[in-house]
């Protein structure tokens, strides 16, 4: 039944874990069936789109990888996928998400964009330490990613490192080459948490908590959907990083009445600051 009544919520010492950490892991916020089910969707979407566009130019891996490892390594990725698949339409929806993200964020969600990552058995990259902050920042921070785990993803596997309650040194330098990274020697991914988690889980952490993860050096694959959201009051103070779904709610309501009435629904804040449009 489609109801506005709030259905799931973080307890009190979750809530003060983030605030004081930066990332929160929640634990089966899925099943395990569902999980497995949008696993297969996951590998289904990437079978397809290796055949369209070839395996490498699905390859996501950041050049700054390079400086964590030699050894042949590969990222299989989809921007939106939600637009391939009505699965993860329904997923980034649910309110057992949406109503624990609120928690988080504020009553009002609205979505940035999606990414689905597999990282291959045995030579899955790594992502050096970062903040991503860099690729979009905003206004108020509001900006945290929920990444939704369709298999387990132990350390063996290349799961997500932190640095807890570095979100609170705020936005940081960072190297572009190769992707937005932290210096490799002052930040090495050895000295990082890692947040192990299993199918069905949630990593959240704020988009100023520097993260990252290792090579996958199991012989299964990791495979993630990352769902980047904010208030939708926090505007960009670069327009960059633009992509197809951003705006959607996902929750609750946009006050401002930002998108258009018209059929390209753009953004009117978007539309008073186009000539400033930033390509990365």
């Amino acid at each position: 039944m489609l109801s506005g009544q709030k259905q799931y919520a973080l307890t009190p010492e979750q809530v003060e874990f983030y605030r004081e950490n930066g990332y929160l892991l929640v634990k089966s916020v899925f099943t395990r069936e569902e999980a497995q089910y949008l696993r297969e969707e996951a590998h289904a979407l990437i079978h397809r789109l290796a055949e369209v566009y070839s395996e490498n130019g699905i390859n996501a891996m950041w050049g700054s990888a390079r400086e964590i490892t030699d050894l042949p390594a590969q990222l299989l990725h989809c921007h939106n996928a939600q637009y391939h698949s009505a699965a993860f339409a329904r997923l980034m929806l649910d309110p057992r998400l949406t109503d624990r993200i609120a928690d988080l964020i504020g009553e009002n969600i609205q979505l940035h964009h999606t990414k689905l990552f597999i990282k291959p058995p045995e030579k899955g990259a790594p992502f050096p330490m970062h903040q991503d902050y860099p690729y979009f920042p905003h206004e108020k921070h509001t900006m945290l990613a929920a990444i939704v785990h369709f298999d387990d993803a132990p350390i063996e596997k290349g799961c997500v490192c932190v640095v807890p309650g570095s979100h609170k040194l705020g936005p940081l330098e960072h190297n572009p080459e190769g992707g937005w990274h932290l210096p490799v020697d002052q930040y090495p991914l050895e000295s990082a948490v890692p947040v192990p988690a299993e199918a069905g889980d949630v990593v959240i952490f704020s988009y100023l908590t520097i993260h990252g993860s290792g090579v996958n050096t199991s012989k299964e694959a990791r495979t993630t959907l990352l769902i980047q959201m904010r208030d939708p009051t926090d505007h960009p103070t670069v327009l960059t990083h633009l992509s197809r779904g951003q705006g959607i709610m996902l929750r609750g309501i946009d006050p401002e009445a930002d998108a258009g009435p018209s059929t390209d629904s753009i953004s009117r804040y978007v539309r008073s600051r186009q000539s400033e449009a930033v390509i990365r």
